[in-house]
Formats: C-alpha cells, sequence, structure tokens
C-alpha cells in the first residue's frame, strides 16, 4: 500500500492552446481541462489506475467538492479538516508542448493542521510499504516540516520517498546525515539548486546529474531518481548509478509527468523489480504522461518500459 501526502492540493486547471502563447494577446481556447490535484494526489491517482492500494492524505474541509471528486475517481481520500478550500493553479499549454504553470500559494497552515496531518500519518504508516511526501509546503509552515516527518517515520515499517523543492528541498537536505528519505526525486533544477550548477548543463548531462546525486546518496539517502525531462532520468543508490532514455513522445502537457515518473519507480519497487527494471518503468511513466493532457495519469497499458534504453553509468565499489 502506497500512503500519500499532499500537504498543498490544488485544483490543477489546464488551459490548451491552439497557437503559440503571445503575451497581451487575445487567444482562443481549444480546450479547459480542470482535476483534483497535487503530487501525493497524482501519485493515489495512479495506484488506482494500476491497482495498487493507496491512501491520500491531504488537508480539506470535510465535504469539499475537491474530496468528492477523489472519492469519486476512486482514490481513497482521507482529509484533515482545514478551514479553506485547495488552491487553484493554472496550467497554459501550447501547440508544441510548452508549458506554463501559474501557482497559487495557498491558505497558510496552522500549527494545529500540521500536527493533526503528521498524525494521519503516522497512525496509517504501520500498514504502508511506502509513505510518499510530496509537493510545496503550504505557506507558514515550517521549511523542516518534511525533514521532522521522515524523522517521525523512521520508527515506522513503512519506507519514505519526498519530492519537494525549494526551501523544503534545502531544509531536507541541511538535516541530513540525520533520518533520511529512502529515496528523493529532485528534477535536473532542484538537484541542481542543491549543488550550485547550471540547472541547463546538469539536466543535458546524465553523468553530471548522477555524481550530484551521489553526494545526496553518501550523506544516507537511500535512492535518488533524478528526472531530466527529455533526456529521460538516472537513478542513484549505493551500488551505482544508471541512466534511462525517453522513447520518442509527442508531449502535450509536461505537468504530472515527474509524479508519473516517481509513482513508476515505487511500482518496480512493490513488484521486486530490479535496479534497471524500476528505472525503465519510471522514465515509461513519465513519458506516457508527457504525452496526454492536462495532469492526467497513465494507466498501465499507455506505458511501456520495454521502449527504454537503460545503461550503467558507474558502479561503486562494494556496492
Amino acid at each position: 500500500m502506497i500512503l500519500t501526502l499532499t500537504a498543498n492540493p490544488s485544483h490543477d486547471r489546464t488551459v490548451t492552446l491552439d497557437a503559440p502563447l503571445e503575451r497581451g494577446s487575445v487567444h482562443r481556447v481549444a480546450s479547459v481541462l480542470s482535476q483534483a490535484g497535487g503530487k501525493g494526489v497524482n501519485i493515489s491517482r495512479a495506484c488506482v489506475a494500476a491497482g495498487i492500494p493507496s491512501l491520500a492524505v491531504l488537508p480539506a474541509p470535510q465535504d469539499d467538492p475537491f474530496v468528492h471528486e477523489l472519492l469519486a475517481a476512486g482514490i481513497d481520500a482521507r482529509p484533515v479538516p482545514s478551514a479553506h478550500a485547495p488552491r487553484v493553479n493554472i496550467t497554459v499549454t501550447e501547440p508544441d508542448g510548452t508549458t506554463t504553470k501559474l501557482n497559487s500559494p495557498g491558505a497558510d497552515a496552522t500549527p494545529e493542521l500540521l500536527s493533526a496531518l503528521a498524525e494521519s500519518l503516522h497512525l496509517r504508516a504501520g500498514t504502508a510499504d511506502w509513505v510518499v511526501l510530496a509537493g510545496s509546503l503550504p505557506p507558514a509552515t515550517p521549511d523542516r516540516w518534511y525533514a521532522d516527518l521522515v524523522a517521525l517515520l523512521a520508527e515506522s515499517p513503512a519506507k519514505v520517498a519526498v519530492d519537494t523543492s525549494d526551501a523544503a528541498l534545502r531544509a531536507l537536505v541541511d538535516a541530513l546525515p540525520g533520518p533520511a528519505p529512502d529515496l528523493m526525486k529532485p528534477n535536473g533544477a532542484e538537484l541542481a539548486s542543491l549543488t550550485g550548477q547550471d540547472p541547463d548543463l546538469l539536466e543535458a548531462d546524465p553523468l553530471a546529474a548522477a555524481n550530484a546525486a551521489r553526494l545526496l546518496v553518501d550523506k544516507g539517502v537511500g535512492t535518488v531518481l533524478v528526472t531530466l525531462g527529455p533526456h529521460g532520468a538516472v537513478l542513484v543508490d549505493a551500488s551505482g548509478a544508471w541512466h534511462a532514455t525517453p522513447p520518442p513522445t509527442t508531449v502535450v502537457s509536461t505537468v504530472g509527468a515527474g509524479d508519473s515518473s516517481l509513482f513508476g519507480y515505487l511500482l518496480g519497487d512493490l513488484q521486486r523489480r530490479s535496479t534497471d527494471h524500476r528505472l525503465a518503468l519510471a522514465v515509461a511513466y513519465g513519458s506516457a504522461a508527457a504525452g496526454l493532457p492536462g495532469t492526467t495519469i497513465p494507466c498501465p497499458a499507455q506505458v511501456h518500459p520495454d521502449l527504454v534504453s537503460v545503461h550503467e553509468l558507474f558502479h561503486t565499489q562494494g556496492g
């Protein structure tokens, strides 16, 4: 079972244009798609599509339409009562796949809400294979809150995956070599923010990305999955590093592609697949998601790990 936390959920509204975006111009909209989302929610949505049990913990009023939409989609949502409805994020996609995101910050989180979210996770972690802490933190949340949750969950049998950015990511790394996640999933830009490297160069150079990720493994992180957009992904653990290149994909929307990649890895782990197959599943899921509109999460029939090429970058002696 995969237990997910989405601390800052959102209504994801995707506006699809039939021509390139021009600032200051009037555009005809080809379509508008609205979905209840957030990184953890997307992972739980992928679980439903793949037949994997999942619980989705998130802050929301009990009778909010957001919660009802998740339940109607078969997602076992466990809302922690909040006085505020989820925020709204807007994504604009152009015909060539270029994606522009306008994310609202969300409402301030109170200490009482954060405590209730942590308690909800702690109570359910004992029956989970993985706990996924995903997405941005709501305003007024301490930067080190994810790091504190990793420490709280260290006593549970579940493995912990974290996918976040900015100050929350930095605080998580600064807390090392304390209790560390079993899996971290930065993208190239997020990894570059930790190392001071150029994000474009890091994304285009899988070996450089692997060497940067190895710094996190050396500090105690179990595995680092770095998504590199059109350049695929690298996977680094104590035994070595691998790079996977994606199959040819017509990009429709990149929103949710990273979340799908993370789920692909988790699915491979639950299926006890080899390291290279877990990476292939991650890249196949991410590529499939990029070819779908909005935040649409692919189902297994749309995912083709056999079309992903994986090769070893380096082997760690003794690993």
